[in-house]
């Protein structure tokens, strides 16, 4: 099962039972892939999925991700501090490192800068690339 991690941006569009992107969350839920977490990314997504919905939801949702057998949490031995533009972006590209994460899922630019890193090597794709790639698993 390939592994991925989601910007925080990307799974709050992914919430909305009407949201085009609601897929995402589907597609999760069904085993379709594995969603790759560290404890400072549980936490980003508590914080703004409760200021943006509501604490309800957060909780919600952050229970529900946990529960999942294939949700990979990882602990990020070392700091690469690839993105410096938005050092907060960091932790997404470290559990994508540890994880062995395929890529990370972002509309956020400053991830681009990742794509002249030779390494350590990690993919990024937008959210409509990541719905054309979830569309084709089985």
């Amino acid at each position: 099962m390939e592994r991925y991690v989601l910007d925080t941006n990307c799974l709050l569009m992914a919430i909305p039972r009407r949201s085009p992107y609601h897929k995402i969350l589907t597609a999760l839920f069904a085993g379709k892939y594995a969603l790759c977490l560290s404890t400072d990314i549980l936490l980003e997504y508590e914080e703004v999925i409760a200021a943006h919905a509501s604490p309800i939801v957060a909780e919600n949702v952050i229970k529900a991700i946990l529960q999942l057998p294939h949700m990979v949490q990882v602990t990020p031995a070392y700091r690469y501090h690839l993105i410096a533009a938005d050092a907060d972006d960091n932790k997404f590209v470290d559990c994508a490192i540890t994880a062995n994460a395929k890529c990370v899922v972002t509309n956020d630019v400053h991830f681009q800068v990742l794509r002249d890193v030779p390494f350590p090597k990690v993919d990024v794709v937008d959210i409509d690339v990541f719905m054309r790639i979830i569309s084709n698993i089985e």
